[in-house]
């Protein structure tokens, strides 16, 4: 049986830069494409010239628009193109997978993520205002007017030009009282420090948080270079921890950027 991920083709009818480092692209003639209604969720983007997919979260899909907010950086499969006129292009979309998953009990939620996170932590805002949520986000750019209105949100600036420093700032956090929701995104090695401490020091049960890396530091920003989702599946099918799952997925992106 295949495990090919489904495929649409879709034309960029608008570009608009948010900031020097995010770009807002906004596709349709996406045919048969679903939404899973997942704030987090993600899609493989092919752009022309490219067979290799990267991955970006899905910002807002309305009315047959796909609409995807991409960093751009020094090089890329992506960058290069996204950063000149694109519109008109035909483009090539997975299918979009997502792992946003809160506890039924959840009375708040603690997001923290650098500028690759950005787009999902606004839609979790914007989708999930029941909860009283707080927000760190590491970001090289002025981007006050980019999360939806509601969120304690703190702001801070990457420690210096690609990299970040949100595992020591993970270690400092206050935690609300009551039962809630952690979600992060970011460079891949602050992640596997940061999953550590959840799960050693911090003692949260794995269905109550979800910490993914989307670039690395040493390799450039690459965001998802592999999806996590087949990983996933793969490893719960086959009984494996939460924790040998994401051994697993980082190894992957170390491999696949290497």
């Amino acid at each position: 049986m295949s495990t090919r991920a489904a495929q649409f083709q879709a034309t960029v009818r608008r570009r608009e830069p948010l900031s020097d480092h995010l770009v807002r692209l906004v596709l349709d003639g996406l045919d048969g494409f679903t939404s899973t209604g997942v704030p987090d969720e993600w899609v493989g983007l092919v752009v022309p010239g490219q067979f290799q997919s990267r991955y970006y979260t899905v910002r807002d899909f309305t009315g047959g628009e796909l609409t995807l907010d991409v960093v751009v950086h020094d090089v890329g499969l992506v960058t290069e193109w996204a950063m000149r006129d694109c519109v008109g292009d035909t483009v090539t979309i997975t299918e979009a997978k997502s792992s946003f998953a809160p506890p039924a009990g959840a009375t708040w939620l603690m997001l923290v993520g650098d500028l690759t996170a950005m787009p999902a932590m606004a839609r979790i805002v914007e989708t999930r205002p029941d909860l009283t949520t707080y927000v760190i986000a590491e970001v090289p750019d002025d981007l006050a007017g980019y999360l939806p209105e509601g969120p304690d949100v703190t702001w801070l600036s990457p420690p210096s030009h690609g990299q970040s420093a949100l595992a020591e700032v993970v270690e400092g956090i206050e935690w609300p009282a009551g039962e809630g929701y952690f979600w992060m995104a970011g460079e891949s090695a602050q992640m596997r420090a940061i999953r550590k401490h959840l799960m050693r020091e911090v003692g949260l049960p794995t269905s109550h948080y979800d910490v993914m890396g989307y670039w690395r530091a040493t390799a450039g920003r690459q965001p998802r270079a592999v999806d996590p989702g087949p990983l996933w599946r793969a490893g719960k099918a086959a009984g494996k921890s939460d924790e040998q799952i994401w051994a697993e997925y980082d190894a992957a992106r170390e491999a696949s950027d290497g």
